[in-house]
């Protein structure tokens, strides 16, 4: 008997090393663009800050390109818990709340400080926390920026568009927003536009300077107007179990690495949609209109009307913090 205790206290003492370096946990970031993009890069510095805090605990595997899944598919897998991290655009959202299609409004943000200003607002940062029954916890804003329209011929009036094929993203309120103009809005994935703009499928499309810029819609698309007629964010979100599952120091990491992530990729995007707007300005072919004081507001009364119609939906409240972000900013 006196020689088993020292076996078993062997043993332990020899189990305990294992223990004690056990694998860090592995957390799945899926998104759909490439790592050298605002969000791949974004996703890059919270990979980086969050393993160097405790990648004895967690590693951050990164799946871009949409080579996991893609942005709808995102958002259920976040909703069930099959992966940590994504950052869908926030138009992605439908199934769970309606307040997020106040980012859909047509004119509704004159600028990104407007954005921005109503993001970090007491109401904005609600939305965050307005699908965490559905599974879903919003972990903060990422800029893309202000979209533009563009065609295949030159247009000055919302009349000037009617009866051509416009791609969206799969959105209700962007479907009326073209429909009021009498333009037909076709749903398409990002990834097949070019393709649609070079067979003639479709003769416009909305989207930011950077969109336009590195998928080379302008080849197709020569007629730009500087409308800044819609913002398009995506909201980085986490599984609600999950985030309710760690410590709250794990917490205060997670927080802290994803705060610093958002500002670079906000800076990173900023520069980039300044750049990309000078390289369309001087593009050979390419003819960008920047709309008269009364031409712009010829649009803005076209499309306005959408904002009393989602009302109910967005909430009262909501539309209210957006337009007095947006006058304190124009």
């Amino acid at each position: 008997m006196t020689r088993i205790f020292p076996r078993i206290a062997l043993a332990i003492l020899l189990a305990l090393p294992l223990a004690l370096s056990a694998e860090p946990r592995t957390l799945v970031f899926s998104h759909v663009v490439s790592p050298d993009t605002p969000k791949g890069k974004m996703a890059e510095m919270f990979k980086k800050i969050v393993e160097r805090k405790m990648g004895d605990r967690f590693r951050i595997e990164i799946h871009p390109n949409g080579t996991l899944m893609d942005d709808n598919e995102a958002v259920s897998a976040i909703a069930d818990g099959r992966i940590q991290f994504a950052a869908p655009s926030v138009s992605k959202f439908d199934a769970y709340t309606q307040k997020l299609k106040v980012f859909d409004l047509p004119f509704l943000f004159p600028n990104m400080d407007a954005v921005e200003q109503f993001q970090q607002s007491a109401t904005g940062q609600a939305l965050l926390t307005s699908m965490t029954q559905e599974g879903i916890v919003g972990l903060g804003y990422l800029h893309n920026g202000l979209k533009q329209l563009s065609a295949n011929k030159p247009f000055r009036e919302p009349g000037d568009l009617a009866g051509l094929r416009f791609r969206i993203m799969n959105s209700d309120v962007l479907k009326k927003q073209f429909e009021t103009i009498n333009a037909i809005p076709v749903p398409m994935a990002f990834s097949d536009v070019y393709q649609a703009l070079a067979d003639d499928r479709i003769q416009g499309q909305e989207n930011t300077w950077s969109n336009i810029y590195s998928k080379r819609f302008y080849e197709y698309q020569p007629y730009i107007m500087e409308s800044n007629h819609g913002v398009l964010d995506y909201m980085v979100i986490t599984n609600a179990t999950f985030w309710q599952s760690l410590t709250d120091d794990e917490r205060r990491h997670f927080s802290y690495a994803m705060s610093n992530a958002l500002g670079y990729g906000n800076a990173v995007a900023k520069a980039k949609s300044m750049n990309d707007r000078e390289a369309l300005k001087n593009a050979r072919g390419v003819t960008l209109v920047k709309p008269t004081p009364q031409e712009l507001s010829d649009w803005q009364a076209a499309m306005k009307p959408l904002w009393q119609e989602y009302a109910s939906a967005v909430g009262e409240k909501t539309l209210q913090a957006a337009e007095q972000a947006a006058a304190r900013t124009n």
